[in-house]
């Protein structure tokens, strides 16, 4: 998948749609094969992204958890 912004403008639609129909008191909310189609790409697209962005940001831990770090003790001291 590229690095394109996805359009969310299907999932901000289907938001507004549903929160219109509350309002109002509606029972349920219908949406053609078009809308539907657009909606169902978009989640894809969503989840596809986060599930990518999940995977590089393992990728990167796993990459700084093989860092080896090094504590020198010297025993130290206090002076007056």
């Amino acid at each position: 998948m590229s690095n394109n912004p996805i359009n969310t403008i299907p999932l901000q639609q289907f938001i507004q749609q549903v929160k219109m129909a509350d309002m109002s008191q509606q029972k349920e909310v219908k949406l053609d094969i078009r809308t539907a189609k657009l909606l169902a790409f978009t989640l894809g697209e969503v989840t596809s992204k986060l599930t990518q962005d999940y995977e590089n940001l393992l990728h990167i831990l796993k990459q700084s958890t093989n860092e080896s770090i090094t504590v020198e003790l010297d025993g130290g001291g206090f002076k007056d």
